[in-house]
Formats: structure tokens, sequence, C-alpha cells
């Protein structure tokens, strides 16, 4: 481990030469991308540099305890090497996580989608309930949410709605999120006090850059209509929707949230790459997902990852089988105790392998 932050210190050192070489600057491109590694390495570095400082700290205690005569002296260094050891021990622990390789998308915005599933009005009504969620989970953490698209129902819930969070940080906690969430209630269309199961999925996509995902122009067919809603001078007036759709891969886009036609292409461009993207890396690991499935058989539960139980009161994560008796917290944006989980469970899953 120490030869292998070592070497990352060394390419830290060399990250920080390049950074200020004016010819990398007055490369804007070179000099984002040089700055976002050195952000991901500092930390690391940090935790060596307090790991040597200690370890140096710890030598000298031992060296004293061996060749001192002054008793007084000798308890401090005595006491002093106790805490000592206890920090070191949890550097220990600390520091293979910082190693493990950086998810590149990490960094970046997210697209999310929701959708209603298996349970018709309720389920609608559910991916409202998640909707809500996670603006509020947005909130607690500094995050803007933007609506793309929406597919509202009558009592209020949503078909199908698309967003975009942005905010640092966004898809490194959010992509846990993604996969099928089941409800267990008594919905308010029903009379009879019987409890229904409903599903709702949930996608989320790493907001792709334009560098990211080449898009020919020529591959694109968009068309414009009149928004639908609830009335107001823009609607069945002025063409401001758009729908783009992606020849090749038969991807269609759709945004009639803004009064501006422009706005409405960004966001919904915004989507196009984002699913581009992610389809592209869906068929580059299509083989290698159907070989693991071969050799360790389906343990996802067709995709199921967390229940919401009202009548118990009680929310659970299958993926680690943990489950918190906080319904009303947790659809308030309280998310933190189950994505921190996810996250300590993934970087084990890495060490392990």
């Amino acid at each position: 481990m120490l030869e292998k932050l070592q070497k990352v210190e060394e390419h830290f050192a060399e990250v920080e030469a390049r950074l200020s070489d004016p010819s990398v600057v007055a490369d804007v491109e070179k000099f984002t991308a040089l700055t976002r590694e050195h952000a991901n390495l500092e930390p690391i570095i940090a935790k060596l540099r307090e790991y040597k400082k200690i370890s140096a700290q710890i030598d000298e205690d031992k060296n004293l305890l061996e060749t001192s005569s002054d008793e007084d002296l000798k308890t401090l260094a005595a006491e002093e090497l106790a805490e000592l050891k206890k920090s070191k021990a949890a550097l220990d622990v600390e520091l293979p996580i910082l190693l493990l390789p950086k998810d590149p998308n990490d960094y970046k915005n997210v697209v999310m989608e929701i959708r209603g599933g298996v349970g018709g009005e309720e389920a609608a009504l559910f991916a409202g309930d998640l909707f809500r969620m996670y603006v509020r989970y947005a909130e607690r953490q500094g995050w803007h949410i933007e609506i793309v698209d929406s597919s509202s129902t009558t009592i209020g819930g949503f078909k199908e709605i698309i967003f975009t969070v942005e905010g640092a940080g966004a898809f490194s906690k959010l992509k846990y999120e993604s996969g099928i969430h089941r409800v267990q209630r008594v919905p308010v269309t029903e009379s009879g006090g019987r409890i229904h199961t409903s599903a709702v999925t949930v996608a989320v996509m790493p907001e792709a850059e334009e560098v990211d995902v080449a898009i020919n122009p020529a591959d694109l067919r968009i068309d414009t209509y009149c928004a639908s809603g609830a009335g107001g001078q823009y609607v069945n007036r002025t063409e401001t929707a758009i729908r783009i759709t992606h020849l090749p891969t038969g991807i269609v886009v759709q945004c009639q949230d803004e009064k501006s036609q422009l706005k409405n292409k960004e966001k919904a461009m915004r989507v196009l790459r984002a699913r581009v993207k992610d389809l592209a890396v869906q068929e580059q690991n299509e083989a290698i997902a159907a070989d693991r499935k071969n050799q360790v058989g389906s343990g996802d539960r067709s995709g199921r990852i967390r229940t919401y139980n009202f009548p118990q009161g009680r929310v659970t994560d299958h993926r680690i089988r943990l489950t918190l008796y906080k319904i009303e917290e947790v659809l308030n944006g309280d998310l933190d105790d189950f994505i921190n989980a996810l996250i300590t469970a993934d970087q084990a899953k890495k060490l392990s392998a």
C-alpha cells in the first residue's frame, strides 16, 4: 500500500508542476482535466502526509521509552503512543479505500427518470412521492433540480417525470437509487382498506457532456409542437415544445417545461446525450453482464432495490439488507443512512476484489 501511495504522491507533484506551466494554463481543456485530477488526489495526499507524520511520531515515542530515564516523560510518551496507534489504525483502514479506482462519472450532474410501473394510479402517486423525496434530498445537499418533462395524472401523481440534478457529487450518491422501488400501502383510491403493492422504476444517468458523446446533427429529427398543460397564454398558441428523435438508436426525448423553444431544445439535448451514452455503456457491458449472470445467477430480485412498507413504517434496501423504521423521514429526503451504507458496501466489495 505504501509503495502505491508513494507513486501517487510522485504523480501529484507532477500534476502540481504541470498546473503552473503557462502552456497548460492556456489550454482550457487540459487545465480543467488537471485541476479535477488534482482535486481528486488532494485528499489522498493529505491522509498520506498525516500517516507519515504519525508514523514518525510513533518511532520517536518508542525510542523515548527505550532510552529515557525520566519516568514522567516516559508516562507521557506511553499515553501519546497509545493515541497515535489508534490514529494509525484508522488510517490503515481509510487509505486503501482512498486508493480504490474512482468512478469517472462521480463528479458529473445527473439525469433522473421516474416512471410508474405496476399499480396504475397508485404507482403514479408513489412516483410523485419519490420525486418529492429526491427534491428534498437535493435541497439538503445544496443541489439544484430542473424538470425536463413530465406526464401527470389527474390525482397528483406522475406517469413519468424526467429531471436533472446539478451539484457537486450528485452522481456519486444518486447512482445507488437506480432500480425498482416497491411500495406497500392502502391507496387513496382503495375504499376497502386493503394493502396494495405497486412499483416505480428509477433510472439514474450521468449527464453526458458534448465531448463525451458525438451526436451528428444529421442523425436528429427535431419536431416542434404546442405545449399542453393547465392553460395560459403559451399553451396551444406557440410551438415551444420540442421532440428530438435520434435516428440511429430510436431514442426520443421531448421537453415542454420552458416557455422558450431554445431552452426546451437545450434541456432535451442534455437528456438525449445522457441516454445515448447510457445505451453505449450498456451495449459495451452486455456481454460481461450476461456472462456474470450465467455464472452466479440472478440475485437482483428482478431489479427490486427497495421496499417502502407504510403499515409497518419501514423502508428496506434489499441489496444490503438494511431496514430502517423511519419511512416519513426517508420520504422527506433523509436518505443519508441508506446512501452511506451503500457506499460502504460498494467500497468493501471493491476492496475484496
